[in-house]
C-alpha cells in the first residue's frame, strides 16, 4: 500500500530548556512535587479522563504511575527518579524535588554547562564524604540490639502519607506490626548463603487499622473452608504435612489451539483421557502421602473432590504471587508437568490451621522454621488501604536496605540545611589548587556551590504547606519551623520548640535565622557542629542508602538535562 502522505522530516529543538513550554511544564512538575512532600503533603486526585480507578495519593511512586508527560526533558527526569524508587522505594518526591531544583538554580547562573557540572560533581564528592564519615552531624547510628532507631525509622515513614489516614494508636500499632514482620524475615541461623525471607500482605479492606496482625507462615484464601469445620488433613509418619505445589493448570483443558494442532483417534474424548491423567495424578498424591496440594490456576472439581474423599487438601487458584514463597517456605519445587512427578519435588509443613477475618476465611501454613510470614493489612476505605500497602511495603524494603548499611539520616529537613550550611562553610575555605584542578574561578565555584546549596534547601522548604516560617540555626545547620508571619526576634527560642527532626531542642541560644528563597546574598557561616543530643523515641529519620542514591541520581539527572543542545523528535 502506498503512503498516503509525504514522509515528514525529523523536527530539531535546540536548547530546549529555554523553551516556555519545557519551563512551564518543569515549574509545574516541581510543583506537584513539592506539594506532595511531606506529612501534612498535599493529595493529589490521578485518572485517565476517560474513566476507570481514581489514585488519590501523594506517594512518587503511584504519582509517576499515573503522571504522563509529553515533554522528552521530563520523560528523562521522571523516568530517573521511577528508576531509584523501584531500586530504594524511598525518597523519590526527595529526589524529583532536588533534580528540579538543581535544574532551576544552575540554568540561571551565568557559567557554562560543561563547568557548572565539573564544579557540582565536586560538591557531590564533598556531600558524601561528609555524609560517610564518622564526623558527619545528620548521621544516626542503628543499633539491631535495641530497636528504638527502628521504631523511629519506620514511624517516619509511615507518617510521611496522610492518604493512609493514621491517627496515633494506629501509627504505633502498625509500627510495631511491621518491625515484628520483618524481624521474622530475619532468619534465627546465621550461614554463609543465609537469606531476609519475605512478608506476604494480605488485604482486609473495611475493617479496623487496628485489626492488623502479623502471623508467622503463610495464608491462602480460601472460600470453600469453613471456620466451624474441623480441619483433617493426612500426616506422614513423622507428623509432617507433605505438599505438592503445581504451578500448571490442572483444570483439565490443558489443550491450547494456538500451540499448535493434535490428533485425536476415532472415539477418544480429549476431555476424558485429560481428567483420566488428573485422577491419575491425584492417586500417585495419595500414595505419597501428600496432605495438601496448592495449585496456581484453576483445578478441575473431580480431582478436588477425590483428593477430599482421600484425606487430602486441595487448594486452587493461588496466583503466582505466592508460588515463590510457598516453594522457599516449604521446600518444595512447583511442578510444571501432569505427566511427571518426581518424589524430590514435595516439601513439608508443621501444621495446618483456619484463620477466620471476617468476612475472608484463610487456611494457615504454619512451618517447622521460617522466615515467611503473612501480614494482615486492615484499613477502612480501598483508597486508605493502597496507600498503606505501599507504605507497609517500603518500610520493609528500608528497613531491608538498613540490614546491608545499618545507618539512618535525619529527616524533618535538617539533613539537607545541615548540608547546606557545611557546603557552605567548606566551599569557603577551599585551597586555590582545587579551583585549578577543577578549571574554573572561586567565583564559578561559589556561584554553583551556592545554587547548589539553595537546591537543598529547597527541599526543607517543600516540608512548610500551611505558610509556616522556615529558619536553620547557626550551630548545628538544623531546619526549624515558626508560626507564619513570626518576626525577626532575638529570642526565637520562644517560638520554636524542636527542629525538625526532634534532635535538638530550644534550650540553648543557636542564633536562628531565615532560610533564603532565591534571592539574596550568599550566607556566611561556620562549620555545622556534631549534633550533642541523644536519640530519642520521636527522632524522624530517613533511609540512609535511599537518600544517598536519590542525591546522586538527582544531580546526574540535572547534569544530564542541562547538558542537552538537541532535541530530535520524529514528527511521522
Amino acid at each position: 500500500m502506498s503512503r498516503l502522505e509525504a514522509k515528514k522530516p525529523p523536527l530539531f529543538i535546540s536548547e530546549p530548556l529555554t523553551g516556555d513550554a519545557v519551563s512551564q511544564s518543569l515549574s509545574l512538575l516541581s510543583r506537584i512535587f513539592k506539594s506532595s512532600y511531606g506529612p501534612a503533603g498535599r493529595l493529589k486526585q490521578l485518572h485517565n479522563g476517560v474513566g476507570g480507578c481514581v489514585c488519590t495519593t501523594s506517594q512518587c511512586s503511584a504519582l509517576l504511575g499515573h503522571l504522563s508527560t509529553g515533554q522528552p526533558v521530563l520523560r528523562v527526569l521522571t523516568a530517573s527518579v521511577h528508576n531509584h524508587v523501584s531500586r530504594f522505594s524511598d525518597c523519590g518526591l526527595f529526589t524529583a524535588i532536588l533534580c528540579c531544583g538543581f535544574i532551576e538554580n544552575f540554568r540561571s547562573l551565568n557559567v557554562a554547562p560543561f563547568t557548572v557540572v565539573k564544579i557540582s560533581k565536586h560538591l557531590l564528592s564533598l556531600c558524601m564524604d561528609h555524609l560517610k564519615s564518622e564526623a558527619c552531624g545528620c548521621r544516626v547510628s542503628v543499633d539491631f540490639s535495641s530497636v528504638g532507631t527502628l521504631v523511629c525509622l519506620v514511624r517516619s515513614i509511615l507518617t510521611s502519607k496522610p492518604a493512609c489516614m493514621l491517627n496515633k494508636t494506629e501509627v504505633d500499632h502498625l509500627t510495631s506490626l511491621v518491625l515484628k514482620a520483618f524481624i521474622f524475615t530475619v532468619p534465627c541461623h546465621v550461614e554463609t548463603n543465609a537469606a531476609l525471607g519475605k512478608c506476604v500482605i494480605i488485604p482486609v479492606k473495611g475493617r479496623r487499622v487496628m485489626d492488623s496482625t502479623v502471623l508467622p507462615g503463610l495464608l491462602i484464601e480460601t472460600p470453600e473452608i469453613h471456620l466451624g469445620k474441623p480441619l483433617a488433613v493426612k500426616r506422614t509418619g513423622s507428623n509432617r504435612i507433605k505438599i505438592a505445589l503445581f504451578s500448571v493448570s490442572m483444570s483439565g483443558d490443558g489443550f491450547n489451539s494456538e500451540e499448535g494442532t493434535i490428533v485425536v483417534h476415532h472415539g477418544v474424548s480429549l476431555e476424558v483421557s485429560e481428567l483420566n491423567q488428573l485422577l491419575s495424578v491425584g492417586k500417585q498424591l495419595v500414595e505419597d502421602e501428600v496432605g495438601l496440594v496448592v495449585c496456581q490456576k484453576v483445578m478441575h472439581p473431580s480431582l478436588k473432590q477425590f483428593l477430599k474423599e482421600k484425606g487430602v487438601i486441595a487448594v486452587d487458584r493461588a496466583g503466582l504471587c505466592l508460588m515463590e514463597p510457598l516453594g522457599r517456605m516449604t521446600g518444595s519445587q512447583p511442578i510444571a508437568s501432569i505427566h511427571s512427578l518426581s518424589p524430590g519435588c514435595y516439601g513439608s509443613l508443621k501444621d495446618l490451621c483456619i484463620e477466620s477475618f471476617a468476612p475472608k476465611h484463610f487456611l494457615h501454613l504454619i512451618p517447622e522454621d521460617t522466615v515467611f510470614c503473612s501480614l494482615i493489612l486492615c484499613n477502612r476505605s480501598e483508597t486508605a488501604w493502597d496507600e498503606l500497602k505501599r507504605v507497609c511495603e517500603t518500610a520493609e524494603h528500608v528497613l531491608q536496605l538498613t540490614v546491608k548499611e545499618p545507618l539512618a539520616l535525619l529527616g524533618g529537613g535538617c539533613t539537607e540545611t545541615h548540608l547546606a550550611s557545611y557546603l557552605r562553610h567548606k566551599s569557603s575555605v577551599l585551597p586555590a589548587s582545587t579551583f585549578k584542578d577543577l578549571d574554573c574561578s572561586q567565583t564559578q565555584y561559589q556561584l554553583v556551590a551556592e545554587g547548589f546549596c539553595r537546591s537543598l534547601e529547597s527541599v526543607a522548604r517543600s516540608l512548610s504547606h500551611d505558610g509556616e516560617d522556615i529558619l536553620t540555626d547557626m550551630v548545628y545547620g538544623h531546619c526549624w519551623f515558626a508560626p507564619s508571619g513570626s518576626p525577626c526576634v532575638s529570642k526565637w527560642s520562644d517560638l520554636v520548640s524542636k527542629c525538625g527532626c526532634g534532635m535538638n531542642g530550644n534550650t540553648e541560644d543557636l542564633s536562628w535565622r531565615f532560610l533564603q528563597g532565591h534571592s539574596g546574598s550568599p550566607v556566611i557561616q561556620g562549620c555545622p557542629k556534631e549534633t550533642s543530643g541523644k536519640v530519642s523515641d520521636l527522632l524522624t529519620l530517613d533511609c540512609f542508602a535511599a537518600k544517598c542514591s536519590g542525591l546522586q541520581v538527582a544531580l546526574e539527572t540535572a547534569n544530564l538535562i542541562l547538558d542537552l543542545s538537541y532535541i530530535i523528535e520524529d514528527q511521522n
